[in-house]
This record gives C-alpha cells, sequence and structure tokens, in this order.
C-alpha cells in the first residue's frame, strides 16, 4: 500500500548490520520501520523524506562488504 517516508535513519556510505532500522514508513496513520535484512554498506537512497511511496518500492540498496 502506498505510504509516506516519515525518518531516513541512515545515510549514503553508512555501514549496517542486520535487523538494523533504516527508515520509517507511515501509511493509514500507522508507523512501519523497515530493518535491513543483511549486513553491508548503503549505497544508494532514491528516496526522501516527506516522499510518497509505493508498495514494492526500492527504498534502500545495501551492498555486501567485501
Amino acid at each position: 500500500m502506498p505510504g509516506k517516508v516519515v525518518k531516513l535513519l541512515v545515510a549514503e556510505g553508512d555501514a549496517v548490520e542486520v535487523g538494523q532500522t533504516v527508515i520509517i514508513v507511515s501509511a493509514m496513520k500507522m508507523e512501519s520501520e523497515f530493518k535491513a535484512t543483511k549486513a553491508g554498506v548503503v549505497s544508494e537512497i532514491p528516496v526522501a523524506e516527506g516522499d510518497t511511496v509505493d508498495s514494492n518500492q526500492v527504498l534502500v540498496v545495501i551492498e555486501d562488504v567485501e
């Protein structure tokens, strides 16, 4: 369902751990925390705070650390 980006908790270049909250989206008056599914480095954030987003839209890209 569509929602609105409330808060970005990471920036490009940040290292993240599995389970770390990276973004908060509000939909239907409820806030949902989206967590990293893998450890790595944030390589891209194609959305900004205040943006309206659709379901299945990429919000944060995390690349593996080598």
